[in-house]
């Protein structure tokens, strides 16, 4: 493997780690698909963390000239982004989630289409990367790495399957994060607030929601792509800041807190 890219995944491990200690999930995938895209050799990327269809779904972009580009689109064209070509037909057609270029997908029949000539408009790119999140099924959701001049090669393919375990850990997270304060609303607005306070960072707030779920370790890592000896350490980390020694008294605590909601109620 070229050194250039083995470097490009350490920063890309390095941005999913700050990502898990990020408080506000908008903020998760931008920075994410901005390392994914040095990682595979590309100019610029998309996240769409819904379905890839034209009808509906938010296309998100890591600040830069892409995203301006990106917003300025009619919504005829925008929907041609949103439908993946030819990943969603790739991806239903068979169960696995390896990443593909757009020319290894459709064949001879990429470049004569409206979402390449898109792009080449727009981006002045030629070659577009899925890389799906590998849990996926239905809707196919992901990022699409885009470049110019050649196809995206081995290598490229191979480090983006790398990425993959990165992405759902960072996607699980930011679904937990988004539940949390949508169950804690109206107060959901200061609950990263409250966390803060008690010096939890998100990924241990993650676990303490999962643990509320009344989710043994093993399957609090399953959830969050982690093992349960490390789950066990966040764990003894929440049971210090909140000052508890067992399950049942973090999350009454946490309650009291208004760390998590109190069941039956709202």
């Amino acid at each position: 493997m070229a050194q250039g890219l083995e470097k490009a995944y350490e920063r890309l491990v390095a941005v999913a780690v700050a990502a898990l200690h990020e408080r506000e999930p908008g903020r998760l995938w931008p920075s994410l698909s901005g390392a994914l895209t040095e990682l595979c050799g590309g100019e610029a990327a998309i996240h769409k963390l819904d379905d890839w269809s034209e009808h509906s779904g938010t296309v998100g972009a890591a600040p830069g000239a892409a995203a301006r580009e990106l917003g300025r689109l009619p919504e005829a064209d925008l929907g041609l982004l949103r439908a993946g070509y030819p990943f969603a037909r790739h991806y239903a057609r068979r169960p696995g989630r390896a990443p593909v270029s757009a020319h290894r997908a459709a064949g001879g029949g990429w470049r004569g289409s409206a979402t390449a000539r898109l792009l080449g408009a727009v981006l002045d790119v030629d070659h577009v990367l899925g890389v799906p999140l590998p849990g996926s099924s239905a809707p196919i959701t992901g990022c699409l790495v885009f470049r110019s001049g050649t196809d995206f090669t081995d290598d490229h393919l191979t480090m983006a399957a790398r990425a993959q375990p990165l992405m759902e850990a960072v996607e699980r997270q930011r679904l937990l994060l988004e539940e949390w304060r949508r169950s804690l609303a109206p107060a959901g607005a200061s609950s990263d607030e409250r966390a803060a306070d008690c010096a939890l960072t998100p990924r241990e707030t993650a676990v303490l929601l999962l643990l509320a779920e009344a989710l043994t370790a093993d399957a609090v890592g399953r959830r969050l792509g982690i093992s349960a000896r490390t789950v066990h350490k966040h764990v003894e980390n929440i049971y210090r800041k909140l000052g508890t020694r067992d399950r049942i008294g973090t999350l009454l605590r946490a309650q009291r807190l208004g760390l998590v909601g109190v069941p039956g109620r709202g």
